[in-house]
């Protein structure tokens, strides 16, 4: 979403709006996935694997043209459709939602671009009025009722929330491998150590950065229950006040790097909690920094999907 975001402050292209607002069967991507369509051909984003895209892109000119939203419905089922089937081999039916990205919709979006670079998740809410849809940028409701709510009240409700953000503790060879492969599937990275030359914007460009001791360390980056952290100093000791830190304030996941015999002495005394992985990473015999973070980032992912699938609410809100 970001380089959406980036795209509508820079320039002054015209572009549509294409939203996957409905999935039935096997689909590349899910409901919410957006993707941005320029008038000059360019593409920000995918919903598909590269099956549907011209096809999308030859609907773009009439839609600028005419000044009004569509939707579009693709039967990706072989048995079915036997074009698009065969020719993708997704197997899903989707639905699409094609909006010219100008006057009020344009507005909100940058407008919520802001807030959600401020760390503020946002509603971007289509009401249908005589034919046509008007817009509204509101902050995002919080709860499954209020949720349910806003889904009754709105023809489509999209929700764009801040990519999660990973603390990496520990500013090794490991934390860059990794800080730079989680940056690519879509987390904000930021990177704590109490060594002010190993934690410096230098080495970590893509990444907040904070240096001290734990507590401090806690309260720079103000961190809560949506962040995902991993602790790998690779010293035991700070290793281990920080994971003191961390429990009381149940972060959404906290992965402990190193062997099954020093991570029994981290823990040793301490409560267990469910959002505590250790050895952090999926158990694919990793060695070395990139095979680490190979492992330690697809199980960021397998945790940040279903963190996701727990929290989906109704049809209508829509999650990116």
């Amino acid at each position: 979403m970001e380089r959406i975001f980036a795209f509508l402050e820079r320039e002054d292209v015209p572009a549509v709006l294409a939203t996957l607002i409905f999935v039935k069967g096997h689909a590349y991507r899910k409901e919410g996935a957006v993707m941005l369509l320029a008038g000059d051909g360019r593409t920000i984003g995918s919903i598909s694997p590269g099956c549907l895209e011209a096809d999308l892109l030859e609907r773009v000119p009439r839609i600028l043209r005419e000044g009004r939203h569509e939707t579009v419905d693709y039967n990706l089922r072989p048995e079915t459709d036997p074009v698009w089937g065969e020719a993708t081999g997704c197997g899903g039916e989707l639905r699409i939602l094609l909006e010219p990205v100008a006057g009020e919709l344009r507005e909100r979006l940058k407008e919520i671009g802001r807030f959600v670079r401020a760390g503020e998740p946002m509603l971007l809410v289509r009401r249908l009025t005589g034919g046509r849809l008007r817009y509204a940028a509101v902050r995002a409701p919080l709860g499954e009722a209020h949720r349910r709510r806003a889904s009754s009240r709105f023809a489509a409700a999209t929700l764009f929330a801040p990519p999660e953000r990973l603390i990496l503790f520990g500013a090794g060879e490991e934390a860059e491998a990794i800080g730079r492969l989680a940056g690519r599937v879509g987390f904000r990275i930021a990177v704590a150590d109490w060594r002010e030359g190993l934690c410096s914007r230098e080495r970590f460009p893509y990444a907040d950065t904070a240096v001290g001791d734990p507590d401090s360390i806690v309260r720079q980056l103000a961190i809560g229950r949506s962040d995902y952290v991993i602790v790998g100093s690779h010293h035991l000791r700070r290793d281990r006040d920080m994971l003191v830190r961390l429990l009381p304030l149940r972060p959404a996941y906290v992965g402990l790097i190193g062997s099954r015999r020093r991570i029994g002495l981290l823990l040793d005394g301490l409560p267990s909690a469910p959002f505590v992985k250790g050895p952090a990473g999926m158990p694919i015999g990793s060695e070395g920094e990139d095979e680490i973070a190979v492992s330690v980032v697809a199980e960021l992912i397998a945790w940040r999907n279903e963190a996701k699938r727990a929290g989906k609410s109704g049809k209508a809100m829509i999650q990116c």
